[in-house]
């Protein structure tokens, strides 16, 4: 009797285990968000990061899934909503996450970001004083390069009066410019490259403002550090081959490093952007 009582014990154990296995074999990858802001179209978008998110998922061993907003000040909203896991955002929205959220930026490129003023190449505008009076394209209040720093640089430094007009994204706004609809556009010199070569060719820089610190890969706090670590180096060890190297070109960090917040983002808290900046509707 205790022989099959042992029996069935043993036999219950090993079934138990093997059921605990499978179950732990059919358990999901632990999966993370990340929210890209929208400068160019989603399609392109999805085009340059998709190769990057699904190489740390292979990399780490975990799940990311890319959420779009449809427009940046939906993409506002998510971030001081603390939606995102990660945001890949620019550098006046990471001050306005970490207020709001306190998310950790974790990379960045090694370049800094200036934002470039453009005008139509025939056009007889030859400085930033023609533009007085004149309505002047921006892709959403907040771009930190494309608005927020020509918006500051124009009225606090050229004592220019200008009427923004926004029109959600880089290439909208170079194509209303192209097309008469304004005097001059807001960009940065990434999105520029990126646009055919017929609409560059029409196109012509009237002014850049002084660099800063460019866009960060950023975390919500709620992801562990562990995890935080895991993507950083990840995305670091991208530069030691070819593809990786590509795939970080097409995202704008060619040459990323590590961020800090206190030395690269919180001196833009003094450069008075604030009174530039347009809130986002609250959750």
């Amino acid at each position: 009797m205790e022989k099959i009582m042992r029996k069935i014990l043993a036999a219950a154990f090993f079934s138990l285990l093997f059921f605990d296995t499978v179950a732990w074999a059919q358990t999901p990858k632990q999966s993370y968000s990340v929210s890209v802001v929208p400068q160019f179209p989603a399609l392109e978008v999805h085009r340059d990061w998709t190769p990057v998110l699904e190489r740390l998922s292979k990399t780490t061993g975990l799940n990311f899934t890319l959420d779009l907003a449809p427009n940046i000040p939906k993409f506002e909203d998510l971030v001081v909503a603390g939606t995102p896991d990660f945001v890949y955002m620019n550098p006046y929205h990471q001050v306005m996450g970490m207020r709001a959220q306190a998310y950790v930026p974790l990379l960045r490129d090694s370049t800094p970001l200036t934002g470039i003023l453009v005008v139509r190449k025939d056009d007889p505008i030859r400085s930033a004083h023609d533009l007085d009076g004149k309505q002047v394209a921006f892709p959403s209040p907040n771009a930190f390069g494309a608005s927020l720093l020509i918006r500051a640089y124009l009225a606090e430094q050229e004592k220019i009066r200008i009427t923004p007009v926004y029109f959600s994204t880089h290439s909208n706004s170079y194509r209303q410019l192209a097309v008469g609809k304004v005097a001059a556009a807001g960009g940065v010199n990434h999105t520029l490259s990126q646009e055919p070569e017929s609409l560059r060719n029409a196109l012509r820089v009237l002014m850049e403002t002084p660099g800063a610190p460019p866009h960060p890969l950023s975390a919500h706090p709620r992801v562990p550090e562990s995890v935080r670590k895991l993507v950083t180096e990840a995305m670091l060890a991208m530069t030691g081959d070819a593809i990786g190297q590509a795939q970080l070109k097409a995202i704008d960090m060619p040459s990323p490093m590590r961020a800090d917040y206190a030395r690269d983002y919180q001196p833009l808290e003094k450069m008075g952007l604030e009174k530039y900046v347009v809130k986002p509707a609250k959750p």
